[in-house]
């Protein structure tokens, strides 16, 4: 009876703990493309939309430029696209910058983490399961932002975050 009991406690523990690790380091990137097929309509607050309008979109796309190379040969690389320092936040975290869409910038998964475990509609129907299956929603946008957004870029100009919030806000309407 005792060791059945270990068992059963033994499964539980690996359940809670190791699971959702494991659900999170097996996460891919699927792109905007994807996100955006559920993501573009009224319905959703046309979160694409507002995501292609925005210089968010445009990220990486700036890194391509010779003014962005200098900055980055100030930082100790040759290209900015090559450069660490500047992919991070043109372009979002190690995982991201390696994928196939770091060409999107600064897109939804760069904020909402890897889409492949929670990306089907039934999972995201559900915001509790869809956070248990890796989607990211920060609890404090602004601390969030400001981790690209401060002056250890050395293109920084004032982050009114309120203001530049505006500009990017794709919230889901409620109805």
């Amino acid at each position: 009876m005792l060791r059945k009991s270990l068992i059963i406690c033994f499964i539980a523990l690996v359940t809670y703990f190791i699971t959702p690790t494991y659900i999170s380091a097996q996460a891919k990137y699927v792109g905007t493309k994807v996100c955006g097929m559920c993501h573009k309509t009224e319905k959703q607050g046309q979160q694409l939309k507002i995501w292609s309008g925005s210089k968010h979109a445009q990220a990486y796309k700036t890194l391509l430029t010779t003014k962005a190379d200098d900055i980055a040969k100030k930082k100790g690389g040759k290209k900015a696209v090559e450069t660490p320092e500047c992919l991070k936040c043109h372009v979002g975290e190690k995982a991201l910058v390696e994928s196939a869409f770091k060409e999107d910038g600064v897109q939804c998964e760069t904020c909402h983490g890897a889409g492949s475990e929670y990306k089907a509609m039934a999972v995201m129907k559900n915001k509790e399961e869809a956070v248990k299956k890796g989607l990211m929603v920060p609890k404090d946008t602004e601390k969030f932002c400001k981790t690209c957004h401060n002056p250890e870029s050395p293109s920084y100009k004032e982050f009114k975050f309120n203001d530049m919030w505006k500009k990017i806000v794709h919230v889901t309407p409620k109805g």
